[in-house]
């Protein structure tokens, strides 16, 4: 007979059998008659959040800290009501968000969003699969590879960065959690990041610099790129020179490889050279803030003078202080002579080049040896999606890849549409600028980014960006550029227009009114 609370398999089974299934009350689960009629309502908030943006102050008022109040200091035991839970949303979360979709958010850079994306995300979630090789899931595999060949074509990338059906190269996006394993085993990317994680320290390093990974992985997906091709081109010149000389170890050539930078690159490029334990150089820029080349050539020389081996340039195409361009087409030749891995940076221009109008820019790619740039700053793509090309992908696959038996398969060896008006909006604001004599523009407007600042001293220029930023209509950061503090105006919001940029215009002035006349404030 069964005990109470207990139902038996068997009504004509007794004892051991009938304590099997019990009819104790279960945890609290959401079954899928509730997963779609809360994700009705989530797709509702959703959409009233992003339709109502414009009405949320644009930059929190709090202080560090503020969460922690409003929150246990450990999970709760028991569950909490689906409907306080999403109350928690408006009551705690948000009133210490940034709003980076909020048309008066000017600051840092884009990042995308857009409906069509959210369905998409939704989707991957709820298929869930880990496409670290082909046979792992065929279709995750294949449809990056093509997916990549579509963006290489419209950013008319050479023929070299492609797949295709037996090509050399290829395309492969960053993830968020840096697992490269994740990418095509198709084409020979899986499992090498698992080994690049192993390989970043070689003899010599230190093991503390490690920790510099975690702040990269926070920045940009762009900082990932750099940081794959600096030890791809590690290994690559490493190798080489052993077969040479194969008396040389690997300390003894990372103490003399040197790789090279412009001074307005992003700081991501030199947490690469600490993370692959190699001497980093920052050349000096032009006028036109571009990397100059006759600085570059006078490095090298003077590098491999003093018995030192130069292997790595970036190039960077849209700097992220004041979107100014190196110049591929003096750059890469040089490179290309001295035996050097070029990479290109071009994180937020990159998106641009779809453009007829801006291609010009990304002249002089064919040179180079890797590209990326971030599709979730323009393309409407949720962060994070960052795409790399390279034209060899043996020289990846060939530093890092491992083949642990859990992943071998018989196929293994085998062989968007871009807001353009951010341009337009930003020409709108720099025009705005030019008439009031009080202003100047600090560099030239290419895309969607304008660096202007008060005629004057960097201390009232900071002091102007305080007051913007302390009002919280509109938010902005600053850069350097040389010695001068210089505000920087981005395009950021799908949702921003003309009437947004002169508002801030107009908020920009009457502040700066302020500060020049300090009795008036």
């Amino acid at each position: 007979m069964s005990k109470p609370g207990v139902m038996s398999l068997h009504s004509d089974m007794e004892g051991e059998w009938s304590d099997l299934v019990s009819t104790e009350p279960k945890p609290i689960t959401m079954n899928a008659s509730e997963f779609r009629r809360r994700g009705k309502e989530m797709v509702d908030y959703m959409a009233d959040y992003l339709e109502g943006i414009e009405s949320r102050p644009v930059y929190p008022e709090v202080e560090p800290g503020y969460l922690q109040t409003l929150i246990p200091s450990s999970a709760p035991e028991e569950p909490e009501a689906y409907e306080d839970i999403v109350r928690d949303i408006e009551r705690i979360i948000m009133p210490g968000v940034t709003h980076w979709h909020s048309p008066y958010f000017f600051a840092y850079f884009p990042t995308a969003s857009s409906y069509p994306a959210m369905l998409a995300d939704m989707l991957c979630g709820a298929i869930g699969c880990i496409g670290f090789s082909w046979a792992a899931s065929p279709a995750c595999t294949e449809l990056e590879t093509v997916m990549m060949d579509w963006l290489g074509k419209m950013l008319q990338l050479p023929d070299a960065f492609l797949a295709g059906n037996a090509g050399e190269g290829g395309g492969v996006i960053q993830l968020q959690r840096m697992h490269w394993e994740e990418n095509s085993k198709l084409l020979g990317w899986s499992e090498w990041w698992r080994s690049l994680q192993s390989l970043a320290l070689f003899p010599g390093q230190r093991a503390g610099l490690c920790c510099s990974t975690a702040q990269i992985q926070s920045e940009s997906k762009a900082s990932e790129a750099t940081l794959v091709a600096l030890l791809a081109a590690r290994t690559k010149v490493t190798r080489r020179l052993q077969a040479s000389f194969p008396e040389l170890t690997q300390a003894a050539i990372m103490e003399k490889l040197v790789a090279y930078s412009s001074d307005q690159a992003h700081c991501s490029v030199e947490r690469a050279g600490l993370i692959g334990g190699v001497k980093l150089k920052a050349i000096p820029s032009d006028g036109n803030f571009a990397m100059s080349t006759s600085a570059l050539q006078e490095a090298l020389e003077r590098d491999k003078a003093n018995g030192l081996i130069p292997f790595f340039v970036v190039a960077t195409l849209g700097t992220t202080n004041c979107c100014s361009f190196d110049n591929l087409l003096d750059v890469g030749p040089l490179c290309n002579k001295e035996d050097v891995w070029l990479h290109i940076d071009a994180a937020y221009a990159g998106s641009a080049f779809i453009c007829p109008e801006f291609r010009h820019l990304l002249d002089g790619v064919e040179f180079a040896d890797s590209f990326n740039f971030n599709p979730h700053k323009w393309l409407l793509v949720n962060f994070d999606c960052s795409a790399m090309w390279v034209k060899q992908r043996s020289d990846l696959t060939g530093a890092f890849k491992l083949d642990p038996v859990y992943l071998k398969h018989s196929h293994q060896d085998s062989g968007l549409i871009t807001d353009y008006r951010h341009v337009q909006l930003a020409h709108e604001f720099e025009s705005l600028v030019r008439q009031d004599p009080r202003f100047e523009i600090c560099m030239e407007v290419t895309l969607g980014l304008v660096c202007f600042r008060l005629k004057g001293s960097n201390q009232l220029n900071e002091t102007l960006l305080k007051r913007i930023n302390g009002a919280r209509k509109i938010h902005l950061v600053p850069c350097h550029l040389r010695d001068k503090f210089v505000l920087r105006f981005a395009i950021c919001s799908r949702a921003v227009g003309s009437g947004h940029v002169q508002q801030a215009w107009d908020h920009i002035r009457g502040l700066a009114e302020d500060v020049l006349q300090p009795d008036r404030a």
